[in-house]
């Protein structure tokens, strides 16, 4: 069963793998990093973005940061930092997403992804930017 986890969620403007690989060295941890090419979300990002990170992890125990390279969206500053909420079921993120977006602006409504994950973005009315994400199925 997955638990609820607040986790930060970093965005580079193309120097994901080089940060998220600095912050290992810093830190340690084990590094996840899955990049655009390959991947279905290849088809909305441009040729020079293929080779970016989609999405990546680093992982240690009590400790978990996240990251991608920009890929529809530019950033700039104020944009680089968004909090990812890891949800336990269905309900749950229906309730969060209701709740926490109301006033804002939804970026991408909650949809089933590629990942097997029911996911939604939106920038709440404070200018915070939310990611919600629930795993249908427990990862292994």
């Amino acid at each position: 069963m997955s638990t609820f986890h607040l986790t930060p969620y970093l965005t580079f403007p193309g120097t994901c793998r080089e940060a998220m690989t600095f912050y290992q060295a810093c830190l340690g941890g084990e590094l996840m990093i899955q990049p655009f090419a390959g991947s279905p979300a290849a088809e909305h990002v441009g040729e020079e973005a293929q080779n970016g990170v989609l999405h990546s992890s680093l992982t240690r125990e009590g400790f978990t940061l996240m990251a991608s390279d920009e890929g529809m969206h530019k950033v700039v500053k104020g944009t680089m930092v968004s909090l990812s909420l890891n949800c336990t079921s269905e309900e749950e993120i229906r309730q969060y997403f209701d709740r926490l977006s109301e006033g804002g602006t939804v970026t991408m409504p909650l949809q089933d992804t590629f990942w097997g994950a029911t996911f939604g973005m939106f920038t709440d009315r404070f200018s915070i930017d939310w990611l919600l994400n629930y795993d249908k199925q427990p990862q292994q």
